[in-house]
């Protein structure tokens, strides 16, 4: 065999290794996952939260309280309470009544505002990304 036929065949192998050590064509996954209640009330006993989509949200977050927001569409109620563990269904809170409304904010898409007697309180989605 010639040193062109070897040097090809070389190239062929390398080529081929590279090809099949990529990662779907140089693209990257990110996701971003939830917190659960535990988590969140393990890091803040005191949270006031609750669940909506599967998502904790938690309120008393300084910079959250400073924006101002829009109540748009009732998306939900709270349903249950659970201030005995940590173990949370959808529309389930910590420290909500029963019946009270889960609205969207226009402005944001992480921030759900709850209506109680006439108060708007704003929680924030707890992800970690």
């Amino acid at each position: 065999m010639k040193v062109e036929g070897i040097f090809f065949v070389l190239i062929t192998l390398v080529l081929f290794m590279i090809t099949g050590c990529s990662n779907n064509g140089g693209t990257t996954e990110v996701t971003i996952d939830s917190i659960d209640a535990e988590e969140v009330l393990t890091l803040d006993p005191d949270a006031d939260i609750f669940q909506f989509d599967g998502v904790i949200y938690k309120t008393n977050i300084d910079w959250v309280e400073e924006l101002s927001l829009t109540k748009n569409v009732q998306i939900g109620e709270i349903k249950t309470r659970n201030d005995a563990n940590t173990d949370f269904n959808n529309e389930m809170s910590n420290k909500l009544p029963v019946g009270a409304k889960i609205f969207s904010a226009k402005e944001r898409g992480d921030i759900l505002l709850v209506e109680i007697n006439e108060d708007i309180l704003k929680y924030l989605a707890i992800v970690e990304g």
